[in-house]
């Protein structure tokens, strides 16, 4: 079997948490399957009650040894997991494409993303910058620090199952923290095979037990890890009715959440667009990871007077989409990730028909094992209720616009706030996009798509998204806890704001 010989190139083969993927599962395992044949992969032996206190109260005890590591050499231990990472990318990228359906190179990039925040974390554990502040009274210094947060939970979904975990993971390793990884239990292959790489690093310098697995149910794990007081904070991607679920609990303990959730994203071509040049980046966002992205293109907004030729644009590039093994040579389109994802892409359709919508390309599942569709284009009216709802599935609405201040608001219209781009050559255009009263989103591209963003930068959404933020820029504040400190170097009392008390 191919997961058998990539197993074993990744070093899991013995891994006590695999099981056998014959017949039923038992009670305690469950099987990973893969999305290209609808067979199962291997099993994976789930957490229980007893297991998911052991991994927090390890966790707690493992977070007050790694805290006092100095950062830099946090940095060393996660510069060495880079280096595995780079050993193993070809084999752990061929498994998140066997377990998720992703295309190989989209496979072998998710853990070159991971690899490249690693990195950026290295470079990180040497600026975990605080602020000198001049004080108002003598004698005095006013400063703020950063200190090491805790044992951190992440949860992920099957999309990301290598890159998410490594946006937080990485992070967090260099700020003292342990990480908690809850990941989808529709891809726990890669999670397996990613935190044993990790973990074999840390152990390797002398840290064991920084990062930590809990594969288990939402009600067994999911539930006892968002409750538990001794995890501070809970970084979690996934739905938006799982996010909601997640700053529930998480808000009753009075803990931190890092939410990233749903994005219904829209790409707006201006009537003086490259369209050679939007087209591309259309159709990369919009097929892209089989539309499973949070940042996929779900929404085009054209302009008037170019919609109908950069319509058939559009339609002609599809009709070149080759769908199929995503281990193969030249396919573009992997499959949805279950039989349940199918049936949701074929609700849409249905429901689009129904509110007026016109399908010009694609609109069907394939035929044959897999599950695997067509990507889909619909024209659609001026009111398409469907379209305002997310859809994890090549699914691409266009819709058509007179001026720009309609076609943000057009942007703008819909409950998520992830991702957002538009292509023109006017500097009032893009300017205005960019303005507070343009884009709602917390990504706003010009002349590029709503997908592939950089690691350099702080990644997430407003509104429904979440408000959480990950990866570049100043995105490592979450994961420590500040302190101001003031120091007194002088032998009076001397109180702020001129009290006197004497």
């Amino acid at each position: 079997m191919r997961f058998q010989e990539i197993a074993a190139r990744l070093g899991i083969d013995g891994d006590p948490r695999l099981a056998p993927a014959e017949g039923e599962p038992p009670p305690g395992v469950a099987h990973s399957e893969n999305p290209a044949t609808g067979e199962p992969i291997a099993g994976v032996r789930l957490d229980d009650a007893a297991s998911c206190e052991r991994t927090i109260a390890q966790s707690v005890e493992t977070f007050r040894k790694w805290r006092m590591v100095p950062a830099p050499a946090r940095g060393q231990v996660v510069r060495a997991i880079a280096d595995e990472l780079r050993r193993h990318r070809d084999a752990l990228g061929e498994l998140v494409s066997l377990e998720v359906g992703k295309i190989r190179a989209e496979g072998l990039g998710e853990v070159q993303e991971t690899i490249d925040v690693a990195d950026f974390a290295v470079g990180l554990s040497r600026q975990l910058h605080g602020l000198t502040m001049p004080s108002e009274r003598p004698d005095h210094r006013l400063l703020e620090q950063w200190h090491p947060l805790g044992p951190v939970g992440v949860i992920t979904a099957f999309n990301f199952p290598n890159a998410v975990w490594g946006w937080n993971a990485m992070l967090a390793a260099v700020c003292g923290d342990v990480t908690i990884w809850k990941p989808s239990l529709l891809a726990p292959l890669t999670a397996v095979a990613t935190n044993a790489i990790a973990e074999r690093v840390a152990a390797a310098a002398g840290h064991p037990g920084v990062f930590r697995l809990l594969i288990g149910t939402d009600d067994v794990a999911g539930e006892r890890l968002v409750a538990d007081r001794r995890v501070p904070l809970i970084s979690a991607t996934g739905s938006c009715r799982m996010g909601r679920r997640v700053g529930e609990v998480v808000a009753r303990r009075l803990g931190r959440t890092l939410l990233e959730l749903g994005g219904n994203n829209a790409v707006i071509v201006h009537r003086d667009a490259d369209q050679d040049l939007a087209a591309k980046y259309v159709v990369f966002g919009a097929v892209g990871t089989a539309g499973q992205r949070c940042t996929s293109t779900r929404r085009l907004i054209v302009h008037e007077e170019i919609a109908a030729g950069f319509t058939a644009r559009l339609v002609a590039a599809y009709d070149t989409i080759r769908v199929g093994d995503p281990l193969a040579e030249g396919t573009l389109v992997g499959p949805l990730i279950s039989s349940r994802a199918v049936e949701g892409f074929e609700a849409a359709v249905a429901k689009a028909a129904q509110q007026g919508g016109r399908v010009l390309a694609g609109g069907a599942r394939v035929a044959g094992r897999g599950h695997f569709v067509r990507p889909t284009i619909i024209r659609a009216p001026d009111n398409l209720p469907i379209a305002m709802e997310e859809t994890f599935a090549p699914i691409l609405y266009i819709f058509a616009y007179k001026d720009i201040e309609q076609a943000i608001a057009m942007q703008n219209s819909v409950d998520q706030g992830l991702s957002s781009a538009v292509f023109t050559s006017d500097v009032r255009v893009s300017e205005r996009f960019l303005s507070a009263a343009g884009s709602d989103c917390g990504i706003a591209n010009v002349n590029l798509g709503t997908s592939g963003a950089e690691i350099g930068g702080a990644f997430g959404g407003e509104k429904d998204t979440g408000g959480g933020r990950e990866s570049g820029s100043d995105a490592w504040k979450a994961y420590m806890r500040r302190q101001t400190a003031t120091i007194n170097a002088g032998a009076g009392m001397t109180l702020a704001q001129g009290i006197r008390f004497e």
